[in-house]
C-alpha cells in the first residue's frame, strides 16, 4: 500500500479513545453525557456495557458508514447530529431497541469517508456503503470523503458539449451537456422512474451512479431488473436506501452516491449521476433537523434541508478531463411544482424537465410538458438549426394550447389563422415525436434530423419551402429519401405508403382522425397545384 493510502486511513483515525455514557433516549435520538465530539463524528453505542474490541479506537468500520473494508466492531453504529446543553445528541444508524442509560459510547473516527474501487460496477450497495446484491466482499482502491470541501466556481469548465440521452423529448427541445445539472419534477405515478431507467440506459455516458433514496422496497428489484435492465446495471453503480431506514441512513446514500460519482470523474470518466428522489431526502434531512432542535419553516422544513441541497447539487458538473451530469427527481406534494423543495431545487439546477400528468392520462410516455421545461445550457451545446427547429416546435406547442379548449368543444373554424391551422395539423406529429417506448433507443443524429422535418411541418403553408417541394406537398427532407420520421415505431401512429410512382409521403393517425388528415393533405396538394 502506498505513503498516500496510509495517510488517507491515518487521517479519520482518532488518537485519543473518546467515550461517553447514555444518559437519555427518545424518538430518533440518543442523549450521551461527557462526550466531547465533533458533529458528524462516528461513534458505536455499546449496549449492555460490552467494550470488547471497541475499545481499540479507529478506523470507523462498515457497519458505521466507513463502507467496506473496515474491521466490524460490537454495539450499534451512529454519528453526532448536534448538542443540548452539555448534552450530546447521537442519532442511531439502526433501531434503538435494547439501549439503557448508562451504557457506554465510544468514538471511533472523526471524518465520513468511503472505501472506492472499480469493482463497485454492477453492484448494488445499501446506505451504509456495504454490498447488500450478495456477490461477495468489494475491493477498494481508495477512500473518498463524504462530504468534501466546496469547489471553486473559477476551477469549473464550461459545459459545450452534448450529453445524448437516447430520449426524444429531451435530445430534440431539452437538449442536456456534460456536467449540467437537471430537476424532473412530477407527482406520484406519473413516470418519473420509468425516464430515470430509459436515461441510464441509453445515455453516452461512461459510468452510472444511481441513488434509490427512500424508495419502495417493492420497487427496487423493479427497477434494476425491468428499467434498468442487465445493459445498464453492468455500467452502473446502485446505491440503495429504502424508506423504512433510519433517515440519517438516507441522508448518508445520497453522499455515498456523490462520493462514488467523483472517484470515476476523478479518473476521467463522464459519469451520470441520477438520484431518486431530492424530495424524500429532503424529508430524512427534515426528520434529522427537527430532532436536533432546529425552528420549522415552509411546509415543516428546516435550514438545514435548503443548505443540504445545494451542498449536493454543486457537485455535480465539468472537471479537467471527466464530468458528473446530473439528472435528480423531485416528487410534487398534490402536483403542485411550486412547493419549497422544488422552488429549492429549481434555484441550484441548470434546468428542469416537468412531467404532467394530463399528458400521461392521454397515453403520451414519458408525458413530458416541453412548454413547462427549460434546459439553461441548450444553446451552449446545439447548433443553429437545432435550435431554429426546436423554437418552430415549441411554437407549434404553444399555439395549439392557445385554442386547445375551442378545439374540444368543437368550435375551433380552421382559416382564421395559418399559424393555428399548421399547429393542429401537425399536432398529432409532434405528439408522436414526444413519445417514445421505454425500450426504443434514438441516437441524437437522428433525433435532430427528425426535429428538423417535424420544424418544417409546423410552419404556415404560405412559407413552406418552395419548388418542387411546394407543388408535391412533401418537405425537403422527405425528398430525399426515406426521412427519419417515417422510421418511428407503428405504435407511435407512424406509418408510410409509397409506389413505383410517387415518392414516399408520411401520414399520421388512425381512423376518423386519418382520414382527415389525409383529406386536408390532399386538398392542400391540389390547391398549390393550382397556383400560378
Amino acid at each position: 500500500m502506498s505513503d498516500s493510502a496510509y495517510n488517507e486511513m491515518l487521517r479519520g483515525v482518532q488518537p485519543i479513545g473518546l467515550s461517553g455514557r447514555v444518559s437519555g433516549a427518545g424518538g430518533l435520538v440518543v442523549t450521551v453525557s461527557d462526550f466531547p465530539v465533533p458533529v458528524g463524528a462516528g461513534c458505536r453505542i455499546l449496549r449492555g456495557g460490552v467494550v470488547g474490541a471497541a475499545g481499540v479506537v479507529g478506523v470507523e468500520s462498515a457497519d458505521s458508514a466507513a463502507g467496506p473494508g473496515a474491521t466490524a466492531q460490537p454495539g450499534i453504529a451512529a454519528r453526532v447530529i448536534g448538542f443540548a446543553e452539555d448534552q450530546t445528541l447521537v442519532m442511531p444508524l439502526g433501531p434503538l431497541a435494547g439501549i439503557c442509560r448508562g451504557d457506554r459510547v465510544l468514538c471511533v473516527s472523526t471524518e465520513q469517508v468511503l472505501p472506492v474501487g472499480t469493482a463497485m460496477l454492477g453492484r448494488v450497495l445499501n446506505g451504509l456503503g456495504e454490498p447488500m446484491d450478495g456477490r461477495g466482499p468489494l475491493a477498494a482502491e481508495t477512500r473518498m470523503p463524504l462530504w468534501p470541501g466546496a469547489v471553486s466556481p473559477l476551477s469549473r469548465g464550461r459545459i459545450d458539449q452534448p450529453l445524448a440521452t437516447g430520449v426524444r423529448a429531451i435530445d430534440g427541445l431539452l437538449t442536456v451537456g456534460r456536467g449540467q445539472r437537471m430537476g424532473i419534477f412530477s407527482g406520484s405515478g406519473v413516470g418519473k422512474s420509468v425516464l430515470l431507467g430509459m436515461i441510464a440506459r441509453y445515455a453516452a455516458s461512461d459510468v452510472n451512479v444511481i441513488a434509490l433514496v427512500g424508495e419502495r422496497g417493492r420497487e427496487v428489484r423493479e427497477f434494476l431488473e425491468k428499467d434498468l435492465g442487465p445493459e445498464g446495471l453492468a455500467r452502473s453503480v446502485v446505491i440503495v436506501s429504502t424508506s423504512d431506514e433510519p433517515p440519517l441512513v438516507r441522508v448518508q446514500a445520497a453522499a455515498l452516491a456523490c462520493a462514488a460519482a467523483e472517484f470515476f470523474r476523478d479518473r476521467g470518466k463522464h459519469v451520470l449521476l441520477l438520484m431518486d428522489s431530492l424530495t424524500r431526502l429532503a424529508m430524512a434531512q427534515r426528520q434529522i433537523g427537527l430532532v436536533a432542535g432546529e425552528p420549522p419553516a415552509g411546509k415543516g422544513y428546516t435550514p438545514s434541508v435548503f443548505n443540504l441541497l445545494p451542498e449536493l447539487l454543486e457537485r455535480c458538473g465539468p472537471a479537467a478531463d471527466g464530468s458528473i451530469t446530473g439528472f435528480y427527481t423531485v416528487l410534487a406534494e398534490s402536483d403542485d411544482l411550486n412547493d419549497p423543495i422544488s422552488d429549492a431545487v429549481r434555484s441550484v439546477t441548470d434546468g428542469h424537465i416537468a412531467l404532467s400528468r394530463e399528458l400521461a392520462n392521454r397515453g403520451q410516455y414519458p408525458a413530458i410538458d416541453a412548454l413547462e421545461s427549460v434546459s439553461r445550457v441548450m444553446l451552449d451545446v446545439t447548433s443553429g438549426v437545432h435550435q431554429s427547429s426546436a423554437r418552430q416546435v415549441r411554437r407549434a406547442l404553444a399555439l395549439y394550447a392557445e385554442i386547445d379548449e375551442l378545439i374540444r368543444i368543437g368550435a375551433y373554424q380552421s382559416g382564421a389563422s395559418a399559424e393555428h391551422d399548421a399547429a393542429v395539423a401537425a399536432m398529432p406529429r409532434i405528439r408522436a415525436f414526444l413519445s417514445q417506448s421505454m425500450n426504443e433507443h434514438w441516437p441524437l443524429e437522428r433525433t435532430e434530423a427528425a426535429l428538423g422535418e417535424l420544424a418544417s411541418l409546423c410552419r404556415p403553408r404560405r412559407s413552406r419551402g418552395a419548388g418542387a417541394a411546394r407543388s408535391t406537398g412533401v418537405s425537403p427532407v422527405s425528398r430525399m429519401g426515406v426521412s427519419p420520421m417515417q422510421t418511428l415505431s407503428e405504435d407511435q401512429t407512424f406509418t408510410s405508403r409509397t409506389n413505383a410512382n410517387e415518392t414516399a409521403t408520411p401520414y399520421v393517425g388512425h381512423g376518423r382522425d386519418a382520414h382527415a388528415t389525409h383529406g386536408r393533405d390532399a386538398r392542400a396538394t391540389a390547391t398549390s397545384r393550382r397556383e400560378p
